[in-house]
């Protein structure tokens, strides 16, 4: 029996001495550091009043450059200016890490207000934390507005077409006013030369 308990003294003492045995705030198997690769979403750009077509992507590495399993990840929207919210309508997601430390916060609802914003991204493990800025920018129109656009194609050319038809019918309409209100020799010649103007026709041709 006492050679039983002193095997196991000297095995703890001999895991204490070289630091593979440590009583710590963490407990045992907690980094002492960790910091962030971020993997997608910085620098993205959407427009204002748009929902995010990508995540926000990071993974979460150790003093080793080893993926933490188990930390606590948190993204952080703002809470006023440009910005928007989670698919759950917060300004807030949590994500847990599996075994190869990363965690993506999907489907972002951005607000009408353009400019650049910082998405604020933390984690924890044990005592080790670590946090980052992720940017991204709301830039041009919102997304519902909508512009009108001239036709295109063949239908560019039929709208051509009908402005030309209405000129030339608006022409003939003043010429014929002012052969009516000219004097009686003008009157006298037209008839006698056998010219009449008639209605105006338009064509309307489209090119495909």
């Amino acid at each position: 029996m006492r050679t039983r308990i002193s095997f196991l003294l000297v095995l703890l003492l001999s895991w204490t001495s070289t630091g593979e045995l440590a009583f710590g705030q963490g407990g045992l198997g907690d980094p002492k550091s960790l910091h962030f690769k971020v993997m997608e979403g910085d620098g993205a750009t959407y427009a204002p009043g748009s929902r995010a077509t990508r995540g926000i992507g990071v993974v979460v590495l150790d003093e080793n450059e080893r993926p933490v399993e188990g930390a606590t990840v948190g993204f952080a929207l703002p809470m006023n200016g440009p910005g928007g919210e989670f698919a759950s309508g917060a300004k807030t997601e949590i994500i847990t890490t599996k075994g190869d430390g990363a965690a993506t916060a999907w489907g972002m609802r951005w607000n009408r207000t353009a400019g650049p914003f910082e998405i604020r991204v933390s984690a924890v493990k044990g005592a080790a934390k670590a946090s980052i800025a992720v940017t991204q920018y709301l830039s041009g129109l919102p997304q519902s507005s909508s512009v009108a656009s001239a036709p295109s194609g063949g239908g560019s050319h039929k709208w051509l077409w009908i402005v030309l038809a209405g000129a030339v019918a608006a022409g003939g309409a003043g010429f014929a006013m002012k052969g009516g209100s000219g004097n009686g020799s003008s009157s006298a010649t037209a008839s006698s030369s056998g010219v009449q103007i008639g209605a105006p026709s338009i064509s309307v041709l489209n090119h495909q």
